[in-house]
This record gives structure tokens, sequence and C-alpha cells, in this order.
């Protein structure tokens, strides 16, 4: 082109040379800049500073399969649906992001799909702890940086749902400084039923007692205990929604496991030490025992794995006291042969029967990795239980175990590595004709924060939950800051289906349980996926009819999520190795490879995915908080250059 012998002012028509991963473009710059405030735009009139390659072509250091189609709409305002829409987002080219978001909404609605049962929405401005503690709004954005002040943090964490828990019709949900009990009727549906005082400490834990037989106001009074590190408070509810508070017990060391068997209130810690809120005699009372490492329930027994190798129990039905001392009766029941620490532990009651009465079976794993099932039968309760099978499949510890009527299912620390087998049983009894045989090997991927707040295990507990005479599932959540779950029967690791939150925020906890919505004859109750929300809401999801669906073969789902999914999830996140493991202690970096993640467990970083064009440009302050909705609270902070809120 010619220039006359001098340079002449930049115009509309000038052509631009485009360097974009090493592939050449040339266009014009009317066609890059007829879209005000895009990423050409800013680009073009130096407000973004510009790398040129040796020809002197601007460098822009993208997937050049990826612009091509960009570049192919800004030329001729023709749309391709194979362009991904980050690419988009990423240019600014908004005609184009408008066009595929309205496609997106063709098979999206605010209203879920045939799964979805039900949402409560966050607590109103009626409710005592709002007067507490305000919401703040958002400051807003000025000159791409944004100042986050200590006195918005605590606005922000108060409408995080934190934990679900469940008992019969009642739910309760705990928010960081509160709770809130609902409860089911056919008629009506869910309503809330009893809003906590402010606290002011931070709710870790939470437990939920819905039929309180012989309690101080009758047979229909409730129980609800909230834990936060050694603290412990309980409250008694009518069926009106009154509440009052019983007490405020301390544990004297952090509360690990917060649980009732029948009336009475149950708190463990791995120090080695329960405490017992007995509902008759209105005591609390704390006693010292070995290192916990694992517990389980069944029936009136509270059974306790410990680190020397050791399974305790306590009969909380006759809460047995010692005469000389009036500590709890605690009796060995079993030791492992290789004094591994116990560190999973399962029990399942056989039905009783006029003939033989309880056959307990113990399933437990170790620090070892082994998986042990141990049988005491009801004629032979003086000898102890008895060894039943080992299994040697893991080589880490074992995290979790669960017996029920047909299944065996163990996790290790090793990313959630399940292993399942069937169990024979006759007469409901387990037997060894066959035996059991293995089942199924997979994984519960699930990733944590490298700094989660203390409730974050007990909100987000992958299971697996269900009856034990039932099918089981697990419940996947690849990332914590996520608006998808997986659930997956235990036994197999099948996909029985996905839920995607509604108004797309973050599911920052989530809880399976069955409630019986019907008192007609023949309904069978309904099992439920219950989801709290970063902006304070639950949202529900019928289960029952996700497995009817699923057993029915009519809709054949692959198992976790796929690579393709998983990259999806992961688009914003930095993955990183770490030696706190989840969810258990990994081995050292000695014994590990480098390039491995298999003996470790993947840690998240977020970051801004515009940060290798933007470089020190984009500006971002993420608040130092746990399970925000990105959606909702990440507003207050965001990039400068591309207007995009984080």
């Amino acid at each position: 082109m010619a220039t006359n012998g001098s340079s002449s002012p930049p115009g509309v028509g000038e052509i631009v040379q485009l360097n974009v991963g090493g592939s050449r473009f040339s266009t014009s710059r009317q066609t890059l800049m007829w879209i005000p405030d895009s990423f050409f735009s800013s680009l073009l009139s130096g407000r973004i500073s510009t790398l040129r390659d040796e020809t002197g072509a601007i460098f822009i250091d993208r997937d050049p399969t990826a612009f091509a189609p960009i570049l192919n709409f800004l030329r001729t305002k023709e749309l391709d649906l194979s362009v991904l829409r980050h690419e988009a987002e990423f240019y600014g080219i908004t005609p184009l992001v408008r066009r595929l978001l309205l496609c997106e909404e063709l098979d999206r609605s605010s209203c879920g799909s045939v799964l979805f049962h039900g949402y409560l929405p966050p607590p109103g401005k009626g409710d005592p702890c709002q007067c507490e503690s305000p919401v703040l709004p958002p400051p807003p954005l000025t000159s791409g940086r944004v100042r986050v002040e200590k006195r918005v943090l605590p606005a922000l964490l108060l409408f995080l749902v934190l934990i679900i828990a469940g008992h019969h019709n009642w739910i309760v949900a705990a928010y960081a400084h509160f709770v809130i009990c609902y409860r089911i009727k056919e008629s009506t549906g869910w309503q809330q039923v009893f809003s906590s005082p402010y606290l002011d400490w931070t709710i870790e834990r939470i437990a939920l007692n819905a039929k309180v037989v012989g309690g101080p106001h009758g047979d229909k009074d409730k129980m609800v205990a909230a834990a936060s590190d050694s603290r412990i408070i309980l409250w008694s509810i009518q069926d009106g929604g009154s509440g009052n508070e019983i007490g405020i017990f301390s544990l004297g060391v952090p509360v690990d496991d917060l649980f009732f068997i029948g009336n009475q209130l149950v708190a463990t810690s791995h120090t080695g030490k329960v405490g017992v809120w007995n509902a008759v005699t209105q005591h609390w009372q704390v006693q010292d025992v070995v290192p916990i490492t694992s517990c389980d329930t069944a029936g009136s027994f509270l059974l306790l794995g410990c680190n020397n190798g050791s399974i305790y129990y306590i009969d909380m039905q006759k809460f047995p006291l010692r005469m000389k001392d009036n500590d709890l009766l605690v009796t060995e029941l079993y030791h492992d042969p290789s004094n591994d620490a116990i560190t999973a532990l399962s029990v399942y009651l056989t039905p009783k029967t006029s003939v033989s009465g309880n056959w307990i079976e113990i399933a437990y794993g170790t620090s070892s990795g082994a998986v042990r099932v141990i049988v005491q039968h009801p004629e032979t309760v003086g000898s102890g239980p008895q060894l039943f099978q080992t299994f040697t499949v893991h080589r880490s510890p074992v995290t979790k175990i669960m017996l029920s009527e047909k299944h065996l299912v163990s996790v290790c620390a090793d990313n959630n590595h399940v292993r399942t087998w069937t169990v024979t049983r006759f007469r409901g009894m387990i037997s060894t004709q066959p035996g059991s045989t293995p089942l199924a090997s997979f994984k519960i991927l699930s990733l944590e924060e490298t700094e989660s707040h203390g409730s974050y295990c007990s909100g987000n507990d992958i299971g697996p939950f269900g009856e034990r005479d039932d099918q089981q599932v697990f419940i996947q959540k690849v990332i914590p800051i996520t608006n998808k779950l997986f659930v997956r029967l235990s036994s197999t690791g099948k996909r029985i289906c996905e839920v995607q939150s509604v108004d797309g925020t973050t599911i920052t906890c989530f809880m399976v349980r069955e409630c019986e919505g019907s008192s007609r004859m023949g309904s069978r109750p309904r099992r439920y996926l219950f989801t709290g929300q970063g902006n304070g809401s639950i949202q529900m999801w019928d289960l029952t009819t996700a497995m009817d669906t699923a057993n029915k073969g009519e809709e054949r789902k692959k198992d976790g999520p796929t690579e393709e999914e998983l990259l999806q999830l992961l688009d914003q996140c930095d993955l990183s190795t770490s030696r706190c493991a989840t969810p258990n202690i990994s081995p050292a970096p000695s014994v590990m490879h480098h390039a491995q993640l298999r003996e470790s467990c993947s840690r998240l970083e977020i970051h801004c995915k515009h940060r290798a064009v933007h470089s020190s440009k984009c500006h971002l302050t993420l608040p130092a908080l746990q399970h925000t909705d990105p959606t909702y609270y990440f507003t207050i902070t965001g990039c400068r250059l591309c207007s995009k809120a984080y």
C-alpha cells in the first residue's frame, strides 16, 4: 500500500496484521473496531499494551483455531455455533455472547428438570439474625481494583448454607451463625418452623432429632444441636415452632462428630474424648478414652474405632456408669490382629428373629488399607466377635466403609478410590458360600480448597447415603465452587443422574434424606437430595424418580464425569499437589513421584482466566472466604479490562 513518503494517521481502512498463536491473520481496522469496548478496540486504541513479532504484527497468545470463527463473525456477523462462548467473552464480542446465551437457554430452565422438587428461599428480612448483622451491599467497581473491607466478610459468610442435616420429615440448615428448621407436611409442603438466635461463633457441626420420646414437653419435642470448636448448644423445639435453649456444653477439645442416639446427644473428638448429654438426667458428661479415629452407631450402641487398633462400645440405652468413679462403662469389643488404627467403621444389625436374635456384623478399615469383617452370633456373645473376612486391596488408609444387606463398600484416601463387593446371605446372615465377591472399582474424585471452613467436610460428605436394605448412592462434587453434582450408585459407580442449580448459584453443601410426604396407605417414603446454595437458599431433588428411571434403563448414563465434563468443571481452577490430603494424609514427598497426582490429593486455587493476556493489568481482589458463590459474592471483584465480574 502506497504511503506517499509519509505515515498517514490510522484510519478505518487501515490493514491490521495479527499473529494469533503463530498463525497470521490480516483484516481491516474497521472490522476489529465496530464493537465498542471490546478487546480489539482497547488494543488498537492503546489502552492495552501491544507485543509485536519480528514482522511488526500484533501478537495475541490465543488458539488460532478458536480465533478464526471469532474473526469470521466480526467480518460477516454470521454465527458459528461451534465457537466456544468463553472465547467470545474473552474478546468482548457482546452480540455473539448474547446469541450463544440465548441458544443455551433453549435447554435450560430456571424451574429445573423433572428431578427438581422444590426451593426454599434464603432467610427473610424478618429473621432475628439479620438484625444482628445486616447484609452489606458489595462496593462498586472502581478503576479495576476493589477494596474488600473487613466488615463485609461476616455479612457474606452469614447467608451461605454450610451444613444440612435431616431426621424423618424435618431438616435443619446451618448458616454461619444461626440454624433454621423446616418440616414437610403433605398438605402444606415444606415450612420454616424454627430459627435460632444469632450465635457469636461460627457453626461447624449440627445434629437433629425429630422424634424425642419422653422429652420435657412430651413426645412431640424435637432437639437441635450445633457445635463450634469445643462448644455445643442444644435447643428443644415444640411442634408450634417455639424453641428453648437447653444449655451450652463444652467438650474441652474440638468436636469432630455430633449426633443423637435415641434421646441422648453424643459428641466425639479425635483426641479421645466422648461427651454425652443424657435426656433423662439432663446431665452432660465427658469421658476420656483412647484417641478416636472412627465411630458408628447401631441401635443403642455407640462403637468407637481407635488408633490403638481396638474397637470399643458403649450401650447408650443402659447408659452404664461405674459406681466408683461415675465414668461411662466403655468396653473393648475387638482388637485388630495387625494393631492398625481403625480408620473407618460400619455396623450392620441383621433383622431380629425369634430364633437367633440379632447377628452383629462389623466392617472396618485400617490405616494400612486393610478391610475386615467381623461377626458375632447372639449365642456366642461371651466369646466376642470372630474375624470373618479380610481384604487387602487398598494401599492408602481406608476413610469410609459401609456394610449393607447386599454390598460391602470401602473408600480409601487415594482420591476417594472405591472398592465394592457383593455380600452373600443365608437367612439374613452373612455367608461364606460362595462368600463376598469383587464387584467394582472406581473413584469419587472430590477436590477441596487449600483452606476450607471447618464445616466443609461435614456439609460435603460424599456418602454413601441410603438405608442398609436399599440402594445407596454417592454424591460427587468435583470442585468446591460448582453448581453441579453427580449422583452415583455406591455399589457400581454408575451415574444415576446429575443435578445443576436452577439459579446457577454455587452448591455449598448437600445431604440425602428419605421423607414420608404422605400418610396414605400404600405410599412409600421418597428419597430427596437437598443442596445448600451460596445465596442462602435450599434446593431439593427427587432421587426416587431418578433411581426408578435408571433402574428401568430408560436413560443410560456414564459413570462419573467424563474427561470433557471434568475439564469444563476445572476451567477456572489451578491444580496443585499438597501433602494435606483429602480426605486423609497423603504419603510424604519422598515416596511420591513428581509426575503423578495419584498418591496425593489435588487442591484448588481460583485465578483469573484472563491473567495470561492481561498480565499485571488485570486486578483481582478475592475475599478470603470459603464456599462463596461466584455469581453472587464474587461480584465485589472484577477485571478492569474485560469488565468480567468474579
